[in-house]
């Protein structure tokens, strides 16, 4: 049996209300008005679709052995590199083994359900025994567009092998077609997008349904079989549609969470498979279709071991995890869409060096320090002496990570000269439990939201972007638990 042995997902914290775009454009397209319901998730400053994959992957690694990944496929059409392995950064965050497979899948909506199905195939041939697919998206939309409105940043994740299956894998279907409703040229910043009816009629209608007709016909089931269905649809009307062509009811469908998030791209039939996943139960059947230059469509059924799973986030707990806006401008600096005066202090050289990253990559990418093999203090960054005074052990270092150590607050300050998308800039020193600090930057909070003792988890964040050789820095940071905080007392 092969099949998904573990998922997790990410929301961004940040929601800006549709009903706020609609008050700043709503005079240049009156249109808008009809999809201004709910919100819309947005990343903040320091998040990509690099970061969103990290924290996904994280969430579907709770409670696995992660030395046993061997593998590690992340689709996206919004990649922060063009050349660059962007699988290889997720795999270096998150400690994988070097010897395994990875590679980005991208180019398509579709690219998540492609990665999925190469994912199983290597499982299934058993060059692989685990792997590792996650998919993510941040797309750039122009103001008072229909994306700006509909589209949302998210990511999900999945774990496939062959042991201890949560959901079996039965079978496939896909059809490729160069059926394009909307395209990015690869020097542009933004989609072209074809008329609605154009997608809707000869798009969503007609492509999803042959591909999960093609596949129940395949396996010999019909629909009446199945129990849920999970198809991506950025047209909120149509989705509903789908189903009753498929000759399904309503109760079928799973919730394309336009309200609470909007369609997060390549990585949305993946995020709608997860939302699935948290409410499934033994023996139900679930279809999940991909959208993008044809379709895939698959079929999985849950075993008993969902009920095993560790808890986790997932998508539900991300969505849970909000923090609503109304300010529109904001957003649009976060995603740098306005030209703003950043000060001389942003003039200063941002250049990274490859050859110090590279000699520091588990340090500076994989938040890995040391540990004294002798009297077992752990710090960060990995010294060569022991910093126990009681120890002094010289060169008896393993390498630790500190991720997933719970942490606190031990000081902290707001500088409102330094330079920061989001002032003040809050930072200050991070206490590991078990020994290690470091200086980190806060994010995802407030500054009325910091105090010294309180609970943080550490964050996989972009740190500096170098727009002139665009590269993209990344490194830890800080988010505060303000309702971990709140559970202890």
């Amino acid at each position: 049996m092969i099949g998904i042995t573990s998922y997790g997902g990410y929301i961004p914290r940040l929601r800006l209300s549709r009903k706020s775009i609609l008050q700043h454009v709503g005079w240049l397209l009156p249109g808008l008005a009809a999809m201004a319901q709910g919100e819309r998730s947005i990343c903040n400053w320091d998040e990509d679709s690099v970061t969103m994959a990290v924290a996904a992957a994280r969430d579907c690694l709770i409670g696995t052995h992660k030395p046993s990944v061997d593998g590690l496929y992340l689709a996206s059409t919004t990649l922060p590199f063009a050349d660059r392995l962007n699988a290889g950064i997720i795999a270096t965050a998150l400690n994988l083994r070097h010897d395994i497979v990875s590679a980005d899948f991208t180019s398509s909506l579709g690219a998540s359900t492609s990665a999925l199905l190469a994912g199983l195939a290597t499982i299934k041939s058993g060059e692989r025994k685990s792997l590792l697919v996650v998919a993510s998206d941040k797309r750039e939309a122009k103001a008072a567009s229909n994306n700006e409105m509909l589209c949302g940043d998210g990511a999900a994740s999945l774990l496939l092998g062959d042991q201890d299956v949560v959901a079996e894998f039965c079978g496939s279907y896909s059809v490729s077609y160069d059926f394009v409703d909307h395209y990015r040229g690869a020097q542009h910043q933004f989609d072209y997008n074809w008329e609605e009816r154009w997608l809707r009629e000869e798009g969503y209608a007609r492509i999803i349904p042959e591909a999960i007709r093609g596949l129940l016909s395949k396996l010999g089931l019909s629909i009446d079989e199945i129990d849920k269905l999970v198809y991506p649809c950025i047209i909120r009307r149509e989705h509903l549609g789908i189903a009753r062509a498929l000759g399904a009811g309503p109760g079928k469908v799973v919730d394309n969470l336009h309200e609470v998030c909007g369609e997060t791209g390549t990585a949305h039939p993946l995020v709608m498979l997860v939302a699935a996943l948290e409410q499934a139960k033994p023996g139900e059947r679930i279809v999940v279709a991909g959208f993008g230059q044809g379709s895939d469509a698959l079929l999985f059924q849950i075993t008993d071991h969902v009920h095993k799973i560790a808890p986790r986030k997932g998508i539900a707990g991300a969505l849970a995890n909000k923090k609503s806006t109304d300010d529109y401008m904001k957003y649009l600096k976060f995603r740098d869409l306005i030209l703003t005066e950043t000060g001389i202090r942003a003039e200063s050289p941002s250049q990274t060096a490859l050859t110090s990253l590279w000699r520091n990559r588990k340090m500076i990418e994989g938040l890995v320090g040391g540990r004294c093999l002798k009297c077992g203090t752990a710090q960060f960054p990995k010294e060569r002496f022991c910093v126990n005074p009681d120890c002094g052990a010289f060169d008896q270092y393993e390498d630790y990570e500190f991720a997933d150590v719970p942490a606190m607050v031990k000081s902290f300050t707001a500088d409102t000269l330094a330079i920061s998308m989001d002032p003040p800039a809050i930072y200050g020193i991070v206490q590991f439990e078990g020994g290690g600090r470091f200086l980190a930057d806060f994010t995802d909070c407030e500054l009325d939201d910091v105090k010294v003792g309180l609970p943080v988890k550490m964050s996989f964040r972009k740190h500096a972007s170098d727009k002139g050789r665009g590269f993209t820095g990344y490194f830890w940071k800080a988010v505060p638990e303000m309702s971990r905080a709140q559970a202890k007392t």
